[in-house]
């Protein structure tokens, strides 16, 4: 009995380098991580090869512990393969890389992480209200590719509307979710079956892990801007650690996202900064540009410049034409600079439509490729200043343009309150002139000179007369249609007398123009009469007499408001014209007839007087003439064509026949009796 133990421990001792191989053959199991069915095969092949019942109880469990060693091993390096990930994509966003591109790989990691088919995400689109796939990996169908989905519909509807994550193994059967026409359209062109939904979530965790059989999860309170999915094209449940890795990239998808908008905001507030500082370096230019500007113009009012150097001065600092008119239209100045030449500045229209709309407005204008800006002294108009050669004006230089046109009515109100001064003075020189000129006509001169009025040369004498409610206003009125001329005006005897430098001008054409532009200054009918040209106090004064005598007819021939001189009055003008010009009178009645008769040897000047002494009877003219009635009658056609159609109105047969009697008195009424019908 003593041999049993013995024989039972050489036994053991047999068996123990069996079960140390064994054991060595699980370890390299384990080293070269082979398959489970080959940790099986090995308990199975030891079971044959006849182990005892403890050997093979040992075995089992030592095998158990490899395959749990196994299992921890595997999670450990997908722990760590997922850690990696995270880390990358943690890289990504510290690098700050492009938005689209940090997506992208967020997906492309999911994708291969869970070991699905496709992965996409979507984002809100907050116009449309819903929304729509921002980035897809492994999809192969443009209509799915373009999916999009209103809160609460699908799998991803559900997500966004919850805040929390959902799974499904098979989505087409999945009754959980409101199905829509279009994603099942969309879901079935991609083929896909099992689908993992998270929420992309600002201001909170990622959520606890779902479990893969009830597929919901904690609501982590947070804002959705998105959803992050894995899906598969075959059936697959998704564990909670797959649920909770694609918690965690969806989770730095949301900081890329957040990160992103937040550095968007960044740099529209710095371009916005950049560009309000642009604006105040600008204005801050543009005022300091205004000051120089002002300053320089200043200078020049204060210097006694004049129109034209506030003109060339503006045409520098605009690098344009600029033009200065009166309230009229008429051009003060003009300086051609870098726009327009002289020529061509002439034949532009008057802006006076323009400078209306501008006074109107209170700004500058742009009106047939011109800025126009009404130069006003409180409401009333002194004119406009213009700007050519400029399509555009800048804010900063078109109000520089419109502070350049109150420094130009600066300008033109200082000249007027000078040539008012400057008139009155005149205004008394005229005075005495009309009152006493042989008084002493040489100390009347001296003083002309002292005021810079010559009355040596020659000057048109111009008598206006209006309504007795607007006399004063004619006053103050009349001296500014000299505005700018070596002319006077004063008032006498309730009337206003105009010295106008003749400059070979015609006193009749003269006295329209003065009556045209005071009436329309003044807005009531003004009736001008003119005579000269004349020089020296005493011929002056004789032609204002002769203008006070034309401005009386005037008025008897119902032509208020109108202008003419002496000479335009035709019989009329030979008995008021101090000159009795008689044979410039019978000329300008008979003068056709008289060339005529002269040239041709005709006798028309001898038939027109037979038949006005005659009363008018052709009868009796053939008989005074002694030819016959129709010699008489194509006589008279050919006076009618010479004098014009009028020539037998009873007006104009007044004058023809007092040129015929002034004619006779001179001796040079003649005739040829004899002579024929022309």
């Amino acid at each position: 009995m003593p041999e049993e133990p013995a024989s039972a421990a050489a036994a053991g001792a047999a068996r123990a380098p069996g079960r140390q191989s064994e054991l060595l053959a699980l370890l390299e199991l384990l080293e070269r991580d082979a398959p489970a069915e080959e940790f099986g095969a090995l308990t199975a092949r030891a079971r044959a090869q006849g182990a005892g019942a403890a050997d093979l109880d040992t075995l089992e469990r030592a095998t158990a512990a490899a395959l749990r060693i196994r299992s921890t091993l595997h999670q450990h390096r997908r722990r760590e393969t997922e850690l990696a990930a995270l880390f990358d994509t943690a890289g990504d966003l510290a690098a700050l890389r492009e938005l689209d591109a940090v997506l992208r790989s967020i997906v492309r990691r999911a994708r291969t992480l869970l070991g699905t088919d496709t992965a996409y995400l979507t984002l809100p689109d907050t116009e449309a209200g819903d929304t729509y796939m921002r980035v897809t990996d492994g999809s192969i169908s443009p209509v799915f590719q373009n999916l999009r989905l209103e809160l609460g519909e699908g799998l991803g509807g559900l997500v966004a509307q919850t805040a929390r994550p959902y799974a499904t193994p098979d989505y087409p059967t999945d009754r959980r979710f409101r199905h829509t026409r279009g994603i099942d359209t969309g879901v079935r062109d991609e083929g896909l079956v099992a689908i993992l939904g998270v929420p992309l979530l600002l201001g909170s965790g990622t959520g606890e892990t779902t479990d893969a059989a009830d597929t919901t999860g904690a609501d982590g309170g947070g804002k959705v801007i998105g959803v992050l999915f894995a899906a598969d094209r075959s059936p697959r449940s998704f564990s909670p650690d797959e649920v909770a890795l694609l918690c965690s990239l969806a989770a730095h998808a949301a900081i890329a996202i957040d990160t992103a908008g937040a550095m968007e905001h960044a740099r529209t507030a710095l371009n916005e900064l950049a560009e309000a500082n642009a604006l105040v370096r600008e204005h801050a230019q543009a005022v300091q540009r205004a000051e120089q500007a002002h300053d320089r113009l200043s200078q020049l009012v204060l210097g006694g410049g004049d129109v034209t150097d506030v003109a060339t001065a503006l045409a520098s600092l605009f690098q344009g034409a600029i033009t200065v008119h009166d309230p009229e239209g008429r051009t003060l100045a003009a300086v051609a600079g870098a726009g327009p030449s002289r020529r061509d500045l002439a034949a532009a229209p008057a802006p006076r439509a323009a400078a209306e709309e501008s006074r109107a407005a209170g700004r500058a204008v742009h009106r047939d490729g011109r800025w126009v800006c009404a130069v006003l002294a409180g409401q009333e108009p002194l004119g406009s200043l213009v700007l050519h050669g400029r399509d555009r004006l800048g804010d900063p230089d078109r109000r520089l343009f419109e502070r350049a046109a109150v420094v130009t009515a600066l300008l033109l109100l200082l000249r007027r309150s000078v040539a008012e001064t400057e008139n009155r003075v005149r205004g008394e020189l005229i005075t005495d002139l009309l009152a006493a000129p042989g008084r002493d006509p040489a100390g009347l001169v001296a003083r002309g000179h002292r005021l810079g009025l010559d009355l040596t040369r020659p000057y048109l004498v111009l008598v206006a007369e209006a309504p007795d409610d607007c006399r004063g206003k004619l006053a103050a009125v009349a001296p500014r249609y000299l505005f700018g001329g070596a002319g006077a005006a004063a008032e006498h005897r309730q009337c206003v007398v105009l010295l106008v430098p003749s400059d070979g001008a015609d006193a009749g054409r003269a006295a329209k123009a003065a009556a045209a532009d005071l009436s329309y200054r003044l807005g009531a009918p003004v009736t001008v009469a003119a005579a000269g040209p004349a020089s020296g106090p005493g011929a002056l004064a004789v032609a204002h007499a002769e203008a006070v005598r034309c401005l009386r007819a005037l008025h008897i021939l119902g032509r208020t408001g109108d202008g003419a001189c002496t000479a335009e009055l035709g019989f009329l003008g030979v008995l008021l014209g101090d000159g009795h010009d008689v044979d410039g009178f019978v000329e300008s009645a008979l003068g056709p007839l008289l060339a005529y008769d002269s040239r041709r040897g005709t006798d028309l000047v001898r038939t027109l007087r037979a038949y006005f002494a005659c009363g008018g009877s052709l009868t009796r003219s053939k008989e005074v003439l002694h030819v016959h009635v129709n010699t008489v009658v194509q006589r008279l056609d050919r006076i009618g064509a010479l004098l014009g159609g009028d020539w037998n109105t009873p007006e104009r047969a007044l004058e023809l026949q007092l040129a015929l009697r002034l004619l006779d008195l001179t001796g040079r009424g003649g005739g040829n009796p004899t002579a024929g019908p022309d």
